[in-house]
């Protein structure tokens, strides 16, 4: 991988629950693997503008059910029912989904979510 590959991959959930926009921005950036140091330049603004923005309950949800897919074919029944249960009561001020993600992303060892920055920001 590229350095702005592997840049992306730690960034991409980060900015996809930050904006789904700039997301696809970023992913039209990235397209034909042709990159250069204009797209490097766009690239690190949308970075940048990324961690200005509150992540709203759509762009959050979208992210963690992306994130989900790692762990649905994996996980027991209890951990899937308590999915569901926090997707639907996750709020702004109260996200325990978050913390659930997390810990299943260390007790499965999901080598890709450890490495983004969604995961490592979470306190």
């Amino acid at each position: 991988m590229n350095s702005w590959q592997n840049d992306w991959a730690y960034n991409k959930y980060y900015v996809m629950s930050k904006s789904q926009n700039m997301y696809n921005q970023i992913r039209n950036l990235a397209s034909n693997n042709n990159w250069n140091d204009e797209k490097e330049k766009e690239y690190q603004e949308l970075i940048s503008e990324a961690e200005h923005l509150t992540p709203t309950i759509s762009s959050l949800k979208n992210t963690y059910q992306h994130v989900w897919g790692y762990f649905k074919k994996k996980c027991t029944k209890e951990e899937k029912d308590n999915y569901m249960r926090l997707i639907n009561e996750v709020t702004l001020e109260d996200d325990e989904l978050a913390h659930f993600l997390k810990d299943l992303t260390y007790k499965y060892e999901i080598k890709y979510l450890i490495n983004s920055r969604l995961i490592q920001e979470i306190k």
